[in-house]
This record gives C-alpha cells, structure tokens and sequence, in this order.
C-alpha cells in the first residue's frame, strides 16, 4: 500500500503580491518558495507549455504539511472570472485553520478589508470520538474568493 501525505494546496490567484499580503497578515504564514517557473504543458491542467507563472508557497507552524501555493500567470495573463466569489459551491475548497486568539485574525482581516461570510461566534461539534468539541469561528474569503473557516478552539 502506498503512503500518501497532503503538502500543499496550490491557489491560482489575480495578484499574487495582494495575496501574499494577505496570507503573511491574516493567517501569520511564512514564505517558503518564490521563482518564476516556465510551464512545461504537461504538469499542470491549466494553461500551456511555454506559459510564464510565478508560484510563492506560504507554510504554517509545520515546515511540510498545510502549505499553501499562490500561482499568477504573468505571461499571457490568465482571464480571471468578473467576480470573486462570496459563497461555496461544487470545485470550491474548504480551508479550515486553526488559530490560538481569532480576535486578532478577524482584526486584521477587517483592516485588510477581507470579506467577512461570518464574524467570531461560538459552536460545536461532535468530534470523531463522539465527544463535543467548542470553538470561536471566524468564516472569511481570501481576496481570490478561496472559503476559510478559522477556528480557536475553547477548553
């Protein structure tokens, strides 16, 4: 049997430095890779060989798993949809993150004029041992329409 680990979700984004902004300030991640790289058509189920994109990948607490990629397509320039998005439909990730103080993410979220689906509130759910887990949860759209939900967990 194969063993398999999840390292990174690759975003393709209008503006990579606003992203970059708002991943750094929002969800405090580091960067970890920045380059231009030159497509080979082959990879990749976007775009074609020879397109010029530029990736950063961004890392949490954990220096492998929970990266996220930012990807900009500089030469040609990817078409972006007119709107971003402000729901969640089929082909849209769920990201969930885990933070110690969501008051201070939902602060800075609204100084970056994030679009806020739903302010800090208090929920639960039975967690996989069948026990309740509590949090204050922050729902919030990254500025490509990418959906967070931002938990803190309670004790």
């Amino acid at each position: 049997m194969a063993t398999t680990t999840v390292k990174r979700t690759t975003l393709i984004v209008r503006n990579i430095e606003a992203s970059s902004k708002w991943y750094e300030e929002i969800l405090d991640m580091s960067l970890y890779y920045d380059d231009t790289i030159t497509l080979s058509g082959k990879g990749l189920a976007a775009g074609k060989k020879g397109d010029v994109t530029h990736l950063k990948i961004y890392k949490c607490s954990d220096p492998i798993i929970g990266m996220i990629g930012l990807l900009q397509w500089l030469d040609p320039e990817l078409p972006a949809p007119e709107e971003i998005p402000t729901e969640v439909n089929y082909g849209n990730p769920t990201f969930v993150v885990d933070t110690d103080n969501v008051d201070e993410v939902y602060k800075k979220a609204l100084a970056l004029g994030t679009h806020i689906h739903s302010e800090p509130h208090e929920w639960s759910v039975r967690g996989a041992d069948g026990n309740m887990i509590n949090f204050i949860t922050l729902s919030v759209f990254d500025p490509d329409g990418y959906f967070y939900e931002i938990n803190q967990r309670l004790t």
